[in-house]
């Protein structure tokens, strides 16, 4: 009794599922441990215990109120993520969210200082402001893309600059800030009202943040738009190949044009988890560089929603851990050189396993030929 063509093919598809996903799980924890040998080799090259360190992170990581701290700080780290690798997986590098998301909460911090609706008015108001400024503030990038074609890289990190500036400019006595400030030399906008507050969960390792909730809608949202929408795969094949969706009818100037407004819109929640539950106020020295962390944890992640989010968590960790290191006499930048590299070895380790995966496809299609010569030799053997 012969099985049916379909029935045959089922197990190689599974297998090649399967290899598929073993694949895409072997760049990143080949990043992860290869920063974690390089890092042990640094420590005990300067004289230290390397495990010892590790366990001291480790051994705080496991206590509550470490566990909550990481969950507050990944809630951002994963929005950061999720904001760039919305770009990345339309092809576009939006290098911009660091001055997307500086100006959103800018902005979002000042109407919450001047407005005091009731919380289900007055919490959306703040989303919507931060995403709009956000979004406004890369749709520049995008006019410039489609009109001129400069190279979003280069006109987003311009754009940082002038952000930079801008604020600058806006957080003044008289303006954005409050006219005195008082005994303090530090320039911060009015605090937010209270009805402007973020919920958040009492837990007995402290209070977790219930913007949570929002980066896991976020996160869900982004999934389903990716796979489930018509405008998800007009991103993803816009992102393959602008000709080939040329080609089949797609709008390649509005794609891009609106891709990177969403991913400035999202690059405009970075920053109020930290305004809305902790600080309440905008100041000079607000959250700097989250919008270049969210690119290496976006890298990490592979531009999926649940990849970024263990990704977020792992540099949330290794950021609430390290402040430990320097009670037990390990200096406390071994972190940032273990993310530093984590993001040289994502490069790396992508590439090796994309060469890998190149050859097994190769390998698969030299094996079915000669199955297939085989076959037929055989088959005009016997007739």
């Amino acid at each position: 009794m012969t099985s049916s063509p379909d029935t045959a093919k089922k197990p190689a598809a599974k297998r090649f599922d399967g290899e598929r996903i073993l694949l895409g799980l072997a760049a990143p924890v080949l990043a992860v441990l290869l920063s974690v040998v390089i890092c042990a080799a640094l420590l005990a090259t300067s004289g230290k215990d390397p495990f010892h360190a590790f366990d001291v992170m480790f051994t705080y990581g496991t206590k509550s109120d470490a566990q909550v701290l990481t969950l507050n700080r990944a809630t951002t780290y994963y929005l950061a993520g999720v904001a760039v690798a919305f770009g990345f997986r339309m092809n576009l590098f939006n290098i911009g969210a660091e001055g997307q998301y500086k100006l959103a909460a800018l902005f979002a911090a000042f109407i919450g200082a001047q407005v005091d609706l009731p919380s289900f008015i007055q919490i959306p108001l703040l989303l919507i402001v931060a995403m709009l400024v956000g979004g406004i503030w890369a749709g520049i990038a995008g006019v410039l893309k489609v009109t001129r074609g400069v190279s979003e890289v280069i006109s987003t990190i311009m754009l940082n600059a002038i952000a930079t500036a801008v604020v600058g400019l806006l957080l003044v006595p008289g303006v954005f800030a409050p006219k005195s400030s008082g005994t303090s030399n530090s320039i911060q906008t009015d605090p937010i009202s209270a009805s402007s507050h973020f919920f958040a969960l009492d837990t007995q390792g402290g209070s977790l943040w219930g913007f949570i909730v929002v980066a896991a809608l976020v996160g869900v949202v982004f999934q389903l738009v990716l796979t489930r929408t018509r405008f998800g795969f007009d991103l993803r094949a816009t992102g393959r190949s602008e000709s080939a969706a040329h080609a089949s009818g797609v709008n390649v100037k509005r794609m891009v044009l609106t891709s990177m407004v969403v991913s400035g819109a999202l690059a405009g929640l970075i920053g109020l988890p930290d305004l809305l539950q902790n600080s309440y106020y905008y100041g000079q020295n607000f959250q700097p560089g989250l919008g270049f962390l969210g690119i290496a944890i976006a890298l990490l992640g592979r531009n999926s929603p649940i990849g970024i989010a263990f990704s977020a968590l792992l540099f949330a960790f290794l950021d609430v851990t390290a402040v430990q290191l320097p009670f037990a006499g390990y200096p406390q930048e071994i972190v940032t050189v273990m993310q530093g590299v984590i993001v040289i070895c994502v490069v790396v380790a992508y590439e090796l396993v994309r060469r890998f995966g190149l050859k097994r496809q190769q390998q698969k299609v030299g094996a079915e030929l000669a199955a297939q010569a085989a076959a037929a030799a055989k088959k005009e053997v016997s007739a």
